[in-house]
Parts: structure tokens; sequence; C-alpha cells
């Protein structure tokens, strides 16, 4: 049985809706906080029980039976989210799972400037301690990202943020069309893989002249100081570790930790992943 948790969020319900095309679903178990979110899925027969990374016992329960576990990383940063993913591979070894899977990141690095990519290159080292064969899916960086770091600016009609670099933003689909591949053709991905990506490392300037031309009006990319946009982040109510965070993001990026890109997942895909130009256009058509 393939087990996929954080099946209610969006790459693992991603994830599992491409994996119904393919296993079906009396092969198919998801592990997730809210049992009654994943109702629908229990109707078409996928096994659904409650998991949480908190709770190790409740992870052996939802894992009971597994051939593959593919643990979705969880969106917290530091020790606690390690120890979580740690819980996550355990369990997996425990329920016989001959092979785990991570959703990690291009940028896993244990010097990264940006938090998370800490807490990859962490749970990557964790599974290789773990004795059990993996696959370590370094992703490009959500383009839903992108999307968010636009956002004020659709309406303001200014991009404010420090100074950047290029990133290779890579939609959801794609990536969850990879985890899909990955775990069906087991021979395709082993061991840390090299990074997932798009065709194209765009910085927010680039990103904002997309938009003013998807939109018909001009979108400004201003550059500011980290000192000016972490208070400006407060001002407007963010917690102070929110923003230290973000600033991370742009640290790593001007030291380009995520302009990679590689090929790898256009050759698994077998077609051109989505552009960050199409990905905005459907985006902000809405």
């Amino acid at each position: 049985m393939i087990i996929v948790t954080g099946a209610n969020g969006q790459l693992g319900r991603a994830i599992t809706e491409r994996l119904l095309q393919r296993v079906p679903a009396a092969r198919l178990g998801v592990s997730v906080r809210s049992p009654e979110q994943a109702s629908a899925l229990a109707e078409r027969g996928v096994r659904v029980r409650r998991g949480t990374f908190e709770d190790p016992a409740s992870l052996r329960h939802a894992f009971e039976g597994a051939s593959q576990v593919l643990i979705v990383s969880i969106d917290s940063a530091g020790e606690a989210a390690v120890r979580q993913h740690e819980a996550a591979i355990e369990a997996a070894r425990a329920a016989g799972a001959r092979r785990v899977l991570y959703t990690s990141h291009m940028g896993s690095n244990p010097a990264s400037r940006f938090a998370p990519m800490r807490d990859h290159a962490a749970t990557e080292a964790s599974l290789q301690r773990s004795g059990v064969a993996f696959t370590s899916l370094r992703n490009g960086f959500y383009a839903a990202s992108a999307l968010m770091l636009l956002e004020r600016a659709l309406t303001t009609g200014q991009l404010v943020a420090p100074e950047d670099g290029p990133i290779s933003w890579t939609e959801h689909g794609d990536l969850a069309d990879a985890a899909v591949i990955a775990l069906t053709d087991e021979a395709r991905l082993e061991g840390s893989t090299p990074p997932l990506t798009a065709s194209a490392a765009l910085d927010l300037a680039e990103i904002a002249a997309i938009a003013s031309e998807l939109l018909g009006r001009s979108i400004t990319r201003v550059t500011v100081s980290d000192r000016a946009f972490r208070a400006d982040m407060v001002s407007h109510g963010a917690p102070e570790h929110r923003a230290d965070l973000l600033l991370g993001l742009f640290a790593a990026s001007r030291e380009r930790e995520f302009a990679a890109v590689d090929p790898t997942l256009e050759r698994l895909l077998g077609r051109a992943p989505l552009s960050m130009r199409r990905y905005l256009a459907a985006r902000l058509s809405r």
C-alpha cells in the first residue's frame, strides 16, 4: 500500500488525486490530521486514517501495511519540524515500508540563509541514516510563493521587497506529477534527486514585468532595505519571527541558492513544465 501524508494540503491532495488515476484506490492510503476533511477520498475507496507528526503512535497506525510512504514536509521551520519529520521516517520504518519518499527542496543546504532549507538538509540526513531505501524529491520553489509576494502589488502597483535573486519557480501540479512517477516507477528516482525545476529562473523584477504585461497596467519593482521591509511587515501585523524568516528567503536568493535550472523534471514529465508566464496568466485572470 502507498501512504501519502498531508493529503488535505495542496501538494498532498494533488499527489493523491493523480495517484488515483494510476493506482487502484484499495492500494492507496492517506494520513491526515482531520479525516473528516478527507471523506471524499474515503468514499472513493482510499483508506483514510488520522495521523499527525506530533503523535508518533497515530503515524504508526496510519502507516500500517505500507510498502511506500510519501512524507509531505510540514509548513514550519526549526528543530520541531525536523523532529516531526524524523518521527514520520521512524514510523514508516517501523511499519515495514520498503521505501520512504520525502518532499524536500532544491535549496536543501545545512548552511542556507533560509531556515527551512536547513531543516530539509537535516531531514535528508535522517533519511540516509534510517536504513530504508529513500527518495528525496528536491522540489523547485513553489510558484505559489511568487504569487504571494506579488499579492499586495496587484492593489498598490508596486512590488516592494528587499534586493533578491533569480528563483526557479515551479508549479505544484508539475511537482505532484513527478511525485507520482517516483511512487509508481521506482527505478526512476532514487536518493536525493537533482533540482526538480521549471525551465527558467526569474527575479522579482521579471515577475513584475510579466504581471504588468498580463494585466495591461504597470507593476513597478521597488527595492527597499531589509530593515525597512521588516519594519513594514511588523507594522502590518506580521510576527517578528515570520518577518525574519522571509528576510532569509531574500538573503538566500541573493546568493543564488534557488537559481538552478535542471532538465530532470521536464524529462520525467515528457513535456515542458509550466512556465511562470503561463502560471501567472491563469491565476491573474481569475
